[in-house]
């Protein structure tokens, strides 16, 4: 007797089953450029990323490369027949409904290939042309709109799956995380800036012509950025805008990436790095904004961040010559001095970076860590050896050490003021741990960075040896991919 079938049979991962293509018009019909597939789909068909009633399904999304219009096409060898309550998974219905897709991807395969040959072939990206790149594998150009624009609006709407496909916990903006509903509201459509990064080629069909390739892409939002008055107004002010009509754009703001998503056919070739480089750049010379922030990064972000910012604020002399002071006495008791030499201008150079300052401090502790003696210094190069560390060598570790703990104390003081002193200098002592492995990964990255970027340039390597590492902290929701 056959075997009953079993649910398990029905069901198909969604990342392996959707594969996501970029196609190319040419003469002899769309050209495949590159495939792959969502890392993400719990935020589409359920915390168990599986979609039920089919067997050998496969979900084709295809991207044309330049404008990117989609086009969906699903396919199975065989379909599940309901029976009471369960029947297959509506797969349209639920990119359709959750206005995942824009309905032109659900057009017929044949009206998709045909408007491939009415593009012109002089077609550009929406927005204006914002900076070009040229890089060891080609020249990309990078475009900038603003969402209230009609046709910067039309692609981030094509765009926006690859938000959930791609950032953990992500979401579509105009979109309320509380709601059910799928309806998006962009009343403040103007608040957002979209940066495109695409490669541009020469087309295969006529070498006079050039080819766009969408690669990823950023979106930046504006926040009101309150300067309170100085001095201080009488507690009995009011403070009120301006009277009259105001244009947003020229108040003072606080400008914050929300995404950043690089394709995964074009990740590893440093393109990340320079699309955040050609917005904080752009933002750093924005006369209106005040501080440059990130919304909820994630660990792979991180990384990109921490060493694009490194190698720009060390363009800032005042914060290249930061070092520990190694004059300084640290006291039994009372207040810590400061501890590092210059570090009453500490504040004016992160103004003047506009960098938010959890992040500018981080950054700061990279740095002078990556300026202590070989003897102490955190390093990933475990096996080279090193001298022994001098008294004055110490000393300098020490502080660093404690210029960490004192913002690691700041930050996590709710917690640890609930445990035992004790037990309190041993959770310090572990996560500090922790950020000399983090930091020296970062400092490493960074040397290759700008080993890559400038062969003739020589950083200093740290040498010592990390003893174990402490339990990390961090756990965050990502809205930024990896690049």
């Amino acid at each position: 007797m056959a075997a009953l079938p079993t649910a398990e049979e029905w069901l198909a991962n969604a990342s392996d089953a959707i594969n996501i293509s970029l196609v190319a018009p040419s003469k002899s019909g769309l050209q495949n450029v590159a495939t792959f597939n969502p890392k993400f789909t719990y935020s589409i068909f359920g915390e168990e990323e599986q979609i039920f009633g089919y067997k050998d399904l496969k979900i084709s999304l295809r991207y044309r490369a330049n404008d990117m219009r989609p086009h969906l096409k699903t396919s199975y060898s065989k379909k599940f027949k309901p029976v009471g309550d369960a029947e297959p998974t509506d797969i349209v219905g639920v990119l359709e409904e959750g206005k995942h897709l824009p309905k032109i991807a659900f057009v017929k395969g044949s009206d998709f290939e045909d408007s491939s040959k009415q593009i012109s072939p002089n077609w550009t990206p929406p927005g204006t042309l914002h900076t070009t790149i040229d890089a060891p594998e080609g020249q990309y150009e990078v475009w900038r709109g603003n969402l209230a624009d009609p046709a910067v609006k039309q692609l981030n709407t094509r765009l926006q799956i690859f938000v959930p496909f791609f950032i953990e916990g992500g979401s579509y903006i105009g979109q309320d995380p509380e709601s059910d509903s799928a309806e998006l509201d962009l009343s403040d459509a103007d608040r957002w800036t979209v940066f495109f990064l695409y490669q541009k080629q020469k087309s295969t069909d006529d070498p006079e012509k050039s080819a766009y390739t969408f690669v990823g892409y950023s979106t930046i939002f504006r926040f009101f950025y309150f300067q309170p008055p100085t001095p201080p107004a009488s507690p009995r002010g009011e403070w009120e805008l301006p009277a009259g009509d105001l244009d947003l754009a020229e108040l003072p703001c606080r400008t914050r990436l929300s995404q950043f998503i690089i394709l995964p056919p074009f990740q590893g070739k440093g393109v990340g790095a320079r699309l955040y480089k050609t917005i904080f750049e752009h933002y750093h010379k924005h006369p209106q904004t005040h501080e440059f922030t990130v919304e909820d990064p994630n660990e792979a972000f991180d990384d990109l961040r921490d060493v694009c910012d490194l190698e720009f604020l060390r363009t800032i002399p005042q914060f290249n010559d930061l070092r520990v002071d190694p004059n300084v006495t640290i006291p039994k008791k009372g207040a810590i001095p400061q501890l590092v030499l210059g570090g009453k201008d500490l504040e004016s150079i992160r103004l003047q970076a506009k960098i938010a300052p959890r992040q500018f401090y981080r950054v700061l502790e990279m740095h002078l860590m990556s300026k202590l003696p070989v003897s102490v210094r955190p390093s990933m190069a475990l096996d080279d050896e090193v001298p022994s560390p001098t008294k004055a060598d110490s000393h300098k570790e020490r502080l660093w050490q404690l210029i960490v703990k004192q913002r690691l104390y700041r930050h996590n003081k709710d917690v640890l003021s609930q445990i035992e002193p004790n037990e309190r200098i041993e959770k310090l002592e572990q996560t500090l741990g922790g950020v000399e492995l983090e930091y020296a990964r970062i400092l490493a990255a960074y040397e290759r960075a700008i080993k890559h970027s400038k062969p003739q340039s020589t950083v200093a390597n740290g040498k010592r040896k990390l003893e174990e590492a402490g339990e990390s902290s961090t756990s965050k929701k990502a809205r930024v991919e990896d690049a």
